[in-house]
């Protein structure tokens, strides 16, 4: 990155452009990639071949990861590991999140 990016508010990233079920993209350089998801899907995601963070921006949810489940809310902060079965159950109506998406890809592991 050449130049640090302006500051993007919650209210930008609720502007956004998106298409439903999917995040919209904020910013991305080299192996880093921050989208917004405004509306995460109610549910099982299809996991990532990247490791991924994501910090509520509002709302509240449950988040399950490799068979954890934790209630979740604004400013927490979740981890999903490349591969790792994930989602988020019972969001509410205002629940979103910043997604980071970072690091190279990642073989799936033996079975």
């Amino acid at each position: 990155m050449d130049r640090t990016p302006a500051p993007v508010t919650l209210a930008m990233a609720k502007a956004l452009p998106f298409t439903p079920g999917r995040s919209a993209e904020v910013h991305v350089d080299g192996a880093l990639e921050v989208r917004f998801a405004l509306h995460p899907s109610n549910g099982p995601q299809t996991p990532h071949l990247r490791d991924e963070l994501y910090i509520v921006a509002a709302g509240t949810s449950r988040y399950r990861v490799e068979g954890r489940l934790s209630d979740v809310g604004p400013g927490d902060l979740l981890f999903a590991a490349a591969h790792a079965p994930h989602g988020f159950e019972d969001p509410s109506p205002d629940f979103c999140v910043w997604v980071l998406f970072y690091g190279p890809e990642k073989p799936a592991p033996a079975a």
